[in-house]
């Protein structure tokens, strides 16, 4: 009879011979799968955190509001952190082929007649390990770490990325509003002035002509209010998308834009762009292409495996034990390793260039918004003069035209005039906001504050 006690000491006694090894005795891949949850969200409560330290800058709560609601649900968002998962399992994969695997196995055999059978009950176990010893397994191991890392970066800045766009969408959504809003009064304008026109033309002050201008101006800006009340809603199904939310256009823009934060101080180190996630994830990369470069190197290199076994029978008193070791070397595989080896290898020098475009790309884009910046501060001030001399100008045109010096043609120039200058000035405002935003994208946060102290940016436009 088969004595289970016995079994399960000696199978005991197999596996902490295997476990003693320390080899794999501490498996960091494991201990980071552990922690991959807590991990996850701790960096994501960090990434909230920058991201709602640069939105502050605005000095908007409801924004501020808006990018905790679309950090929550936005549905791709929800996708990436999928994509975490994935990876961290795929590193669990990758680490558990540096341990020994071990297999239970249990049947039955027997014979019989159509009178009789006899019959046993069999149980075994096995185990096999492929001893690392040019560290093939070790190097996909930390290949598939350094993925994980890289996914968790990029995971990292697709929360930036969707607060940045929350915020332009926000901007945008104002500034549709405002149009509207400014549409409306051009309307009133329009209509007040045909209201004039029309008495003028009554007591014989004006002519057919001019009622004919006016109504024509004033179908004009009718026209525009209807597509400015399409992009007013256009632009707030965008922002309801990004929050997750149905895109009915029943969320309610501000009425006004804030006013842009203060200007970037200068000095910034370049060591500021390090914090970037994705430029983090294209390090990571990087490091992960050369894990598997070596990986396929040693692949052409010979395989050591050990072997062990123990069984019994229930018919049987005795123990049955296998122990046994290999040695697998390649001799002809039509050249699947090279190849292997000279894919691994491209696919390394993709990820340095990828890794090198990104910095400079980011370089770029932090160079652009200062520059933008700059140019679209010293463009309001100029486009506030325009508006403020128009205004000067159409006051002046309402004053000649009611006492008859000039005509009504000229008076239409001028109202037109100042419609368009209202529009362009709220347009650069708008525009101002969206470059900030997208310099603290590529700042990788706040341009303020680096490791407790204040830090400024350098514009090679001086």
């Amino acid at each position: 009879m088969l004595d289970l006690k016995r079994l399960l000491s000696i199978l005991l006694a197999v596996v902490v011979s295997l476990v003693v090894p320390t080899a794999w005795a501490e498996d960091p891949v494991e201990e980071n799968q552990e922690a991959t949850a807590e991990k996850i969200k701790s960096e994501a409560s960090e990434d909230a955190e920058k991201a709602d330290f640069t939105i502050k800058n605005f000095n908007d709560p409801e924004l501020e509001e808006l990018v905790d609601e679309a950090l929550k649900n936005n549905l791709n968002l929800r996708i990436a952190a999928t994509q975490i998962d994935a990876a961290a399992a795929a590193a669990v994969i990758a680490g558990a082929r540096l341990k020994p695997t071990v297999n239970l196995g249990v049947g039955a055999s027997g014979t019989g007649t159509t009178s009789a059978s006899t019959g046993d009950a069999v149980v075994g176990l096995s185990t096999t390990w492929e001893i690392d010893v040019w560290g093939k397994l070790a190097s996909g191991a930390a290949a598939a770490e350094a993925s994980l890392a890289a996914t968790q970066a990029n995971y990292a800045f697709g929360r930036q990325s969707l607060a940045a766009q929350t915020a332009k969408s926000w901007f945008i959504a104002t500034q549709a509003r405002m149009l509207l809003d400014l549409g409306k009064e051009t309307v009133d304008l329009y209509q007040q002035t045909l209201d004039l026109v029309n008495t003028k033309y009554e007591v014989g002050q004006v002519t057919m002509q001019d009622v004919h201008l006016a109504k024509a101006d004033l179908a004009t800006s009718q026209e525009a209010v209807q597509q400015a009340e399409a992009a007013d809603k256009q632009a707030r199904r965008s922002l309801e998308l990004l929050l997750g939310l149905y895109p009915g256009a029943e969320i309610e823009a501000r009425a006004k834009l804030p006013p842009v934060p203060p200007s970037i101080p200068v000095g910034l180190p370049s060591d500021l762009l390090e914090r970037r996630p994705d430029l983090i994830a294209a390090e990571d990369t990087v490091a992960a292409a050369f894990y598997l470069t070596e990986q396929a190197e040693a692949a052409k290199l010979p395989s050591f495996a050990i072997t062990a076994g123990v069984g019994a029978s229930s018919g049987v008193d005795d123990m049955i034990f296998d122990l046994g070791a290999g040695i697998v070397a390649p001799l002809f595989n039509g050249g699947a390793l090279e190849a292997q080896v000279d894919s691994a290898d491209a696919q390394q020098r993709a990820a340095i260039a990828a890794y090198g475009q990104a910095v400079l790309k980011a370089f770029e884009e932090v160079e652009a918004g200062l520059t933008n910046g700059k140019l679209e501060g010293e463009r309001e001030m100029f486009l506030a003069e325009v508006l403020s001399e128009n205004e000067a100008a159409w006051n002046l045109a309402n004053t000649q035209y009611d006492v008859g010096k000039i005509d009504l043609l000229s008076t239409l120039q001028m109202q037109a005039r100042v419609v368009g200058s209202r529009i362009a000035l709220v347009n650069i405002r708008n525009q101002q906001l969206i470059t900030r935003v997208n310099l603290h994208l590529a700042l990788g946060g706040s341009f303020e504050e680096v490791d407790g102290r204040r830090v400024a940016v350098t514009a090679s436009e001086e």
